[in-house]
């Protein structure tokens, strides 16, 4: 079965970037036709889709984040990795690595998540 696994620092400065690696097990991330996506949750709020890499490595991004995210890969460790620039205690929230058929929320596998808190 396929596993993921969020890993990354819990504490972020504010201006700083948010990096967190997503290391996927049980299938590759180049397998047709899966997008490997990053959503958030912060506190008492819902999940928000940041963005995906497909399977062929073109990336997708929520319009309203695209301008400070970035999401890349690294085939040769089936990993792939989340940048969160210039990001603020807003940014604090439970960060979770999914697959899905679609750039979108919908999805069958899931990692934990992971938190992250932006705070000095």
């Amino acid at each position: 079965q396929v596993q993921l696994q969020e890993s990354g620092p819990g504490l972020v400065k504010p201006s700083q970037t948010l990096s967190l690696t997503c290391t996927v097990s049980g299938g590759s991330i180049t397998t047709n036709y899966y997008y490997w996506s990053w959503i958030r949750q912060p506190p008492g709020k819902g999940l928000e889709w940041m963005g995906a890499i497909a399977y062929s490595g073109s990336t997708y991004y929520s319009p309203s984040l695209k301008s400070r995210t970035s999401i890349s890969r690294d085939t040769s460790k089936n990993q792939f990795t989340l940048q969160l620039s210039s990001v603020t205690p807003e940014h604090t929230a439970v960060y979770y690595c999914a697959r899905a058929p679609l750039p979108s929320l919908e999805s069958a596998y899931w990692g934990q998540g992971t938190q992250v808190t932006v705070s000095s």
